[in-house]
């Protein structure tokens, strides 16, 4: 096979480019490898004690998924994934790019029954010899619906690219399910085969058709961060046969059937185009998604199998923390004591679950045992203004009369309810800031895809999908 010729000024990268695009594989190695190495103990005390089997199942479905990832990661293998209606030419589409027919193609519908992948090395001045795995999919209106969207959920989650292959007019059935890939939040290219079919077919009059189907479902922005015109590729997978006439030396005359020739060049081009330009992000970008998800998930699930202890130890520093503050007299020692509390009581949370408390979480920790301690301060003022004096300024002037305790208990009773409760909100923060955050710091997930979006080209196709990127991880 003859190595793509491809515009030699787009392959004329900056070396700072080349390099940062590395370093994001090698972040994002580390990343899934840390969350791997976080939750092996989990999946190997499953094998000493008893285990929640729910919490079981999940953690080795996800750790043998992030195993895999990470492999593919270290291997450096591109998977693209192919979806499209019956009868559209998915597997003729593979079959066509790898210059042979491994897949099976048919005039039935429902020749592809399930997911299967082959490898393909795209052979380019660009990428040479990239390894490349190619996922097939069944027809996306063969099987039943629940069914269809965990197949395209999983498939399209492992890839880091999509094609959806169309031939003909698109239906709102095809328009429904490349807005429904479009939460897959991966780069997509719209194959339009049996081009030979419909000549007269551009590139412009299609994406024109997707437009008129977008304004009917008032989905006009959306497919403009789904795809350009520029991602629109048009391809000839599997010729029909043309008849054509022959004349003999003897001047008889036959009619054979010819095969025309395949037209697929142009998709070779378009995905060595983007592999090379941002191959290694989307790579990266896919495995740091996994891995975050993975984390979300199962740490979610470790905090629902420790809650009843976890119930147990805040009511416990609730109540010791409110009376502590109740019968201290000294406003001071109110707030410095609640707030050692506090922090007693995320360490000892962090420890229950197993998790660790990063500077992410931290940072808004800090805000909410703030907000706990000044609690108390506002508290000292309040009961100042409503019975004349603080709990600290009666016991300075003594609590002889009857006045005098009804104002210390008054001031007693409301700091040791608002300590109380300060200790119950710092308690449930740091159950949601352990469940959300562990994927920040310096390795996690989290962050590092944050710092890969803030560098993205913007002639990049994964740019188009910063904003939602940024808004999953609250950036924006």
């Amino acid at each position: 096979m003859q190595p793509l010729s491809l515009p030699t000024h787009s392959s004329a990268r900056s070396v700072d480019v080349t390099e940062r695009e590395a370093s994001y594989l090698v972040q994002a190695r580390a990343s899934v490898r840390q969350v791997l190495n976080r939750y092996t103990p989990y999946l190997r005390a499953a094998r000493t004690r008893p285990m929640n089997l729910t919490l079981q199942s999940t953690l080795k479905a996800e750790m043998d998924r992030l195993s895999v990832t990470l492999h593919k990661l270290e291997q450096g293998v591109v998977r693209i994934a192919v979806f499209g209606l019956v009868s559209r030419g998915k597997s003729a589409v593979l079959n066509a790019l790898m210059g042979e027919k491994l897949l099976p193609t048919g005039p039935l519908n429902g020749v592809t029954l399930a997911p299967r992948s082959v490898s393909w090395s795209l052979h380019s001045d660009w990428l040479p010899d990239t390894p490349i795995e190619l996922i097939d999919t069944p027809g996306l209106d063969e099987i039943d619906g629940q069914a269809r969207a965990e197949m395209a959920r999983e498939v399209s989650r492992q890839a880091d690219l999509i094609l959806f292959v169309v031939a003909g007019d698109i239906t709102r059935t095809e328009y429904q399910a490349l807005c429904d890939l479009r939460l897959a939040q991966k780069p997509l290219l719209l194959v339009f085969n049996k081009i030979d079919l419909y000549p007269d077919q551009t590139r412009q009059e299609i994406y024109q058709s997707l437009q008129r189907l977008a304004a009917r479902t008032q989905a006009g922005e959306e497919l403009q961060q789904l795809l350009s015109a520029n991602e629109i590729v048009l391809v000839a997978a599997e010729p029909a046969p043309l008849q054509v006439r022959v004349e003999l030396p003897d001047g008889q005359v036959r009619y054979e059937w010819e095969s025309p020739p395949i037209q697929i060049d142009d998709l070779k081009q378009k995905i060595a185009e983007i592999l090379e330009r941002e191959g290694r992000t989307l790579m990266s970008l896919n495995a740091l998604v996994q891995a975050k998800e993975a984390e979300a998930l199962l740490t979610s699930r470790i905090v629902e199998l420790h809650q009843p202890e976890a119930e147990a130890l805040i009511q416990r520093f609730v109540t010791y923390k409110a009376l502590a503050v109740a019968l201290n007299p000294i406003a001071i020692l109110d707030v410095f004591g609640g707030f050692v509390s506090d922090l007693a009581m995320i360490r000892a949370l962090s420890e229950l679950y197993g998790l660790p408390v990063t500077r992410h979480e931290a940072a808004h920790l800090w805000k909410t045992i703030l907000l706990s301690s000044g609690g108390l301060l506002l508290t000292e003022l309040g009961s100042g203004l409503m019975f004349g004096l603080g709990k600290t300024a009666t016991v300075a002037t003594g609590v002889d009369s009857s006045a005098g305790i009804s104002a210390y208990l008054g001031a007693a009773i409301a700091q040791g309810a608002i300590a109380g409760f300060g200790t119950y909100s710092v308690g449930r923060a740091i159950q949601v800031y352990l469940e959300q955050g562990c994927s920040w710091g310096s390795q996690g997930a989290s962050t590092v895809i944050q710092e890969i979006l803030s560098q993205l080209d913007s002639k990049t196709i994964i740019y188009r999908l910063r904003q939602e990127l940024s808004q999953q991880l609250g950036m924006f």
